[in-house]
């Protein structure tokens, strides 16, 4: 907690000092880039990562960045994403897996997760994954290669289950909305984002940028 309370003592100091403007115009409301959804995990952050100021990321984090199917649970998550679209019009919704994911680690190895039973449970929500990895991929048997190719799937399944909410289905169909397939490998700084015409996920820096736009949005699955 020390070091939490000197780090508060920092921003006051010099972050919030020098951008206090900024921080004052966030009191008349937000309007984020957009919903930014991504794993718990402690290594990742999403304001980092994009380089984006307080205000210009909506964000929602969840245990292996899983969005349950639309009544599934009327949780958390949910209420974030229509939120996002109903309120804030979000015209980007990104999922972004990331490296080496604990939680991922677990639905491949669900003794691991035995004595968590609301992991256990939530888990259930990636059924899809492990059963596409189990299935699908038996040739594959490196452990770290075989944990890297259910993250990445993992956030194909959960851009499925994200279509099933229907405040996003009615964005869809009215072309207001995109969706965005990330994997962030934190130990190389890499991002990379799927490309559903080579069926893979690629350096997102060559997703090819759409033409005509004047106001470019991230690269869309």
């Amino acid at each position: 907690m020390q070091k939490l309370i000197e780090g508060i003592h920092r921003f006051q100091r010099s972050l919030f000092s020098q951008n206090q403007r900024l921080f004052e115009t966030l009191v008349d409301g937000q309007k984020p880039l957009a919903l930014f959804i991504t794993c718990s995990d402690s290594r990742i952050d999403p304001n980092w990562l994009t380089q984006t100021k307080p205000g210009e990321l909506f964000i929602q984090r969840t245990a292996g960045n899983i969005v349950p199917p639309y009544g599934a649970v009327m949780g958390g998550e949910a209420a974030t994403i229509e939120y996002a679209i109903n309120a804030l019009k979000v015209k980007d919704i990104i999922i972004c897996g990331h490296s080496h994911c604990g939680a991922m680690s677990g639905l491949l190895d669900q003794a691991s997760i035995e004595k968590m039973p609301a992991v256990k449970a939530y888990l259930d929500h990636a059924e899809a994954t492990r059963r596409i990895v189990e299935e699908n991929y038996t040739h594959i048997t490196d452990p770290e290669k075989r944990l890297t190719l259910t993250v990445e799937e993992n956030v194909l399944v959960q851009l499925e289950n994200l279509r099933t909410h229907p405040t996003v289905a009615a964005a869809l169909s009215r072309n207001d909305l995109k969706l965005h397939g990330w994997v962030y490998k934190f130990e190389t700084g890499d991002v990379f984002a799927f490309n559903p015409d080579k069926s893979q996920f690629l350096p997102v820096e060559d997703v090819e940028r759409p033409q005509n736009q004047s106001d470019w949005s991230l690269p869309p699955i």
